[in-house]
């Protein structure tokens, strides 16, 4: 993408971003979504388009017979049994991160937050990778403890 012109952005010349009398300028900057704000948009938004939910017409397209029950075997290994809830996603995030997937790592911290994980049981399970996985957690480190952050903001301790 190239420059943006000067029209296309708010300023102290231009408040509301691009002028009337140039129809074919976008409509006015907004704000891009936060890390988190795509996340939940992205996620949502391709599960439902590769489960189908919520879509009748897609019921007979997208995933199939395998994929959903892998899908289904994931929730449910999540749920309480003789570990509970929480130390289910902790562990979670521990696998996670010691395999480098930032996706993963941002999904079970967003549940770690919903189960009410502290930052300290989350610091330890960062340990926890570091030690398991070495160095080459330290960036899934970095961008985990961003992505804590903008959780908390969206969803106070």
């Amino acid at each position: 993408m190239g420059p943006a012109r000067q029209s296309e952005f708010p300023s102290a010349s231009n408040p509301g971003g691009p002028s009337a009398h140039h129809p074919s300028t976008p409509a006015p900057y907004r704000l891009p979504m936060s890390r988190y704000e795509q996340f939940h948009e992205f996620r949502t938004r391709l599960n439902q388009r590769i489960l189908g939910a919520g879509d009748p017409a897609r019921s007979k397209t997208g995933a199939t017979l395998n994929t959903k029950r892998f899908f289904n075997l994931d929730t449910n290994c999540y749920k309480a049994g003789a570990l509970d809830v929480k130390t289910k996603e902790l562990l979670g995030l521990v696998a996670s991160m010691v395999l480098r997937c930032d996706d993963c790592i941002a999904y079970h911290i967003d549940r770690c937050a919903e189960e009410g994980c502290t930052d300290q049981e989350l610091w330890e399970c960062f340990d926890v990778a570091l030690i398991v996985g070495g160095s080459i957690v330290i960036p899934h480190l970095r961008r985990a403890v961003d992505f804590l952050d903008e959780t908390r903001a969206h969803k106070p301790a």
